[in-house]
């Protein structure tokens, strides 16, 4: 079994005017990196890139860039609704200093398996770097399958890896199948933190999950766990993991309750959020349950 990682699709912290709030998001990159995640992605779904402007989304890069400082491994969600726009956002990133980035497709329209390939080939071979793609059905509209993965891999050098946000397990198990024999070096991440284990003993090679922003002690535990063959450890992780999925459930989207349950754990941060309203008194009782649960706080 590989070396199992964590990255965490960090949230982007602004102030009350929808600003972003740079001391905000230095405390919650310093939170992650001393909590041992292995990888910060900035700007995915958990950071509401599709609500910001491509001037707050490059100025994040920069605050990022800084701060994170090659400490950990650091990505830049660069998907936009032109071809141009991801090329665009995509190398000012990886010129900035970003390991890789990784790009969803457009969304709004469903788009059929030969206008999802004809996306990718436009913009890969003007990507001046390493490129993870992103799939999530539940927010593009149509899934980037194994089969299209395949095609792309074997036409574009720089493609390095992918996320896989599905509730469907198998759908992981058949890209794995499909992609590692011809190129064994192809990064597969779960999209969901439950399934990391899953991943890994299918021949993947770890998780970008949004339970790390919470909790990232418990997810970089989980993973010396993996890493060290620790079955008792792995399964105690697994148990914690499994209860803290429940913040995905508390509201649509999660996002509010995720941000409410870091600043109950100390963080010196604003909860607010570009789209979404916060959270009821009800929701943060939940949350506050949540954590006393598995002793967070």
């Amino acid at each position: 079994m590989k070396k199992a990682e964590y990255f965490s699709p960090v949230v982007t912290i602004f102030d009350q005017d929808g600003n972003v709030d740079i001391n905000g998001n230095k405390v919650v990159y310093e939170h992650l990196i001393n909590g041992g995640v292995d990888g910060i992605v900035v700007m995915g779904s958990s950071g509401e890139f599709f609500a910001m402007s491509m001037e707050q989304r490059k100025q994040l890069i920069d605050v990022a860039v800084s701060c994170i400082n090659h400490r950990v491994k650091f990505l830049v969600g660069t998907g936009c609704m032109t071809p141009k726009e991801t090329v665009e956002l995509s190398n000012y990133a990886l010129q900035a200093g970003a390991d890789a980035v990784m790009i969803i497709g457009p969304y709004y329209f469903t788009l059929g398996a030969q206008n999802i390939e004809w996306y990718y080939d436009q913009i890969l071979p003007q990507i001046q770097g390493n490129v993870f793609l992103y799939n999530y059905p539940g927010g593009s509209g149509y899934d980037l399958t194994p089969e299209i993965t395949l095609r792309l891999l074997r036409k574009h050098k720089n493609l390095v890896g992918y996320k896989d946000t599905v509730d469907n397990f198998g759908h992981t198990r058949a890209l794995i199948n499909a992609t590692k024999g011809e190129f064994p070096d192809f990064i597969v991440m779960s999209g969901f933190d439950e399934s990391l284990m899953h991943t890994m003993l299918s021949g993947g090679n770890g998780c970008i999950g949004g339970l790390s922003n919470i909790a990232p002690e418990i997810c970089s535990a989980w993973v010396k766990a993996i890493n060290a063959g620790n079955i008792s450890e792995i399964e105690k992780y697994q148990k914690i993991i499994n209860s803290l999925m429940n913040f995905y459930t508390i509201n649509e989207p999660f996002l509010p309750a995720v941000k409410t349950a870091m600043a109950l754990r100390g963080l010196d941060i604003s909860t607010h959020c570009l789209e979404f309203n916060p959270i009821t008194a009800e929701q943060v009782q939940q949350v506050e349950k949540i954590l006393k649960d598995n002793g967070l706080k």
